[in-house]
């Protein structure tokens, strides 16, 4: 009996996610000033590029060891169901090739705040109103399942198996192996749906284990109301997965209690493996140049977590 509980909790520890005992540090704009403002040493720049938009040589040498590679859909320049059956595979493959010219590790995030009503591929409104059949949740895994399938590449035959098992096209050829952890693709709602309703909560638009490598969280002090409980069941429903705060910052406020919040989640939750602030740039909302106390903050006690 004994060696068989041994035996299980073996299984446990090897089936348990990779989770960095120090997470990644990174921030969205200029790494150079937030390490000069913060002492922070950013790992992974954020960029977010628009659909059909290709990182230059040059972007990707500002963006740190790490790039991380958000992009959307546009503001209608391509649907989810257009997306899931192939229609945008041109500029997929292309994201597969970055990856696979790039020297280190990456990481993509497609489509990220899926269930923000802001964003064309969410399948709501603000005022609840469905976008149609294009735009539903389940068609939004599909495309997201898609994605994820030709970022990280492989042999046509074993891409076009499990696509067609998502009842969906295949791609035109082989593509370029991305394995993990080259690259690691985030899948990153908000930890509620906006508006906030049983259809649009982030569970509804997840593919599936099979499509995901970390699951993200966009989480923002906004009048001292930072939806933390949300965040809470967000990470607590994916065990099996490494979790990130992809985009993290004060909105238009000074509030260090957050930041201590933050570092405290971090310190205490071992599947995070990357925190990266959101925004370095000089006079944006989220500048901490404004924020003294917050700033304090985190000179104090973020960088010592990465």
């Amino acid at each position: 009996m004994r060696l068989r509980v041994v035996a299980l909790a073996l299984v446990a520890l090897a089936l348990a996610p990779a989770a960095s005992a120090r997470p990644r540090l990174g921030v969205f704009g200029p790494i150079d000033r937030f390490q000069s403002l913060t002492g922070q040493q950013s790992s992974v720049g954020h960029v977010i590029l628009a659909w059909n938009q290709m990182p230059n040589n040059a972007l990707m040498s500002k963006l740190g060891d790490m790039p991380l590679l958000g992009f959307s859909m546009g503001q209608g320049a391509i649907t989810p169901k257009q997306v899931a059956f192939g229609a945008g595979d041109s500029f997929l493959v292309a994201l597969n090739q970055v990856a696979q010219g790039w020297p280190g590790e990456l990481y993509f995030r497609p489509y990220g705040e899926m269930n923000g009503h802001w964003n064309s591929y969410c399948a709501y409104d603000a005022n609840g109103r469905p976008r149609g059949p294009s735009h539903t949740t389940a068609m939004f895994r599909k495309a997201f399942a898609r994605t994820y399938l030709i970022l990280h590449g492989g042999p046509k035959s074993v891409l076009d198996a499990k696509l067609r098992r998502l009842g969906l096209p295949p791609v035109a050829n082989d593509l370029p192996e991305n394995p993990l952890p080259r690259v690691r693709v985030i899948w990153n709602p908000q930890g509620y749906g906006s508006p906030d309703l049983p259809g649009n909560r982030a569970q509804a638009y997840y593919p599936g284990d099979a499509y995901v490598d970390v699951v993200g969280n966009d989480l923002y002090d906004i009048g001292f109301k930072a939806e933390w409980a949300a965040n809470d069941r967000l990470y607590n429903a994916h065990p099996n997965k490494p979790y990130a705060f992809v985009e993290w910052g004060l909105w238009g406020i000074d509030d260090p209690e957050f930041v201590r919040h933050m570092a405290t989640f971090v310190r205490t939750h071992a599947r995070v493996e990357l925190l990266s602030y959101f925004n370095a740039k000089r006079g944006s909302i989220f500048d901490l140049a404004s924020k003294p106390k917050s700033l304090a903050a985190y000179r104090s006690l973020i960088p010592k977590l990465g």
